[in-house]
């Protein structure tokens, strides 16, 4: 049987955690799996929610941050936690549905894969989840990364996927570590010539909270973006 662990970074997802972790057990019924939520620390009622998940699913854990609040740093270290070397990084907003779990897991292994990226199709797909502005900043960025450091994948912003742990533990000391959007940390500072596939989504509606997405955090992906471009100049 394939086994994945399943990171899921969270803050403020009290409401969305039963829903997303129901979806996920409907979904990988066929997987031996296991659930890592990372929450950055949240005053509202996700500890208890989450600590109540624990003592009824075995596979079910959990990790509290209490440093700065830092979805990469959540990511890297839900994936320090994971037993299994196949792991699957997606929000807790219910935006990534489950349902593309299993087709990306057998593209990872039918195409030899060393990371399978669920990719938004911007300009002609149905993405409910965007508005006008994120859709915007999305394909700017995308612009500027496969113009300035080159094309890896459709869509480097996306925040699901899965990998092979081998590549976290073989990089880690070169990535760039903060941020909300570890994918482009992984595709473009990890050493070795990576076997991308990509594997097209529905971007779906947010089902309670708002988005993390702002300034500042564009700010991050600008900075690592000019990073990597002085570095490709060097």
């Amino acid at each position: 049987m394939k086994k994945i662990s399943i990171i899921i970074p969270i803050y403020k997802e009290e409401k969305n955690i039963f829903k997303l972790t129901n979806k996920i057990r409907k979904s990988l019924k066929s997987v031996k799996y296991e659930i890592i939520f990372v929450d950055d620390n949240s005053k509202d009622g996700t500890k208890k929610i989450l600590k109540k998940l624990k003592k009824e699913y075995k596979y079910f854990d959990f990790i509290i941050r209490k440093k700065k609040k830092d979805l990469t740093q959540s990511c890297f270290d839900g994936i320090e936690k994971s037993k299994y070397n196949l792991v699957l990084i997606m929000d807790g907003d219910l935006q990534h549905n489950p349902k593309y779990v299993l087709k990306m897991i057998d593209k990872y292994y039918s195409k030899n894969a060393d990371v399978v990226v669920a990719t938004r199709d911007l300009f002609y797909g149905k993405n409910p989840g965007l508005n006008y502005f994120r859709k915007l900043f999305s394909i700017i960025l995308i612009i500027l990364f496969n113009i300035l450091i080159g094309k890896k994948t459709k869509d480097p912003m996306s925040g699901f996927f899965l990998f092979s742990k081998k590549i976290y533990n073989k990089n880690k000391k070169n990535y760039f570590g903060k941020g909300y959007k570890i994918l482009a940390d992984i595709l473009y500072n990890s050493s070795e010539n990576l076997r991308i596939v990509d594997h097209d989504i529905d971007f779906g509606h947010r089902f309670k909270n708002k988005s993390k997405m702002n300034f500042k955090i564009l700010l991050i992906l600008l900075e690592f973006l000019l990073k990597k471009f002085i570095k490709k100049l060097a």
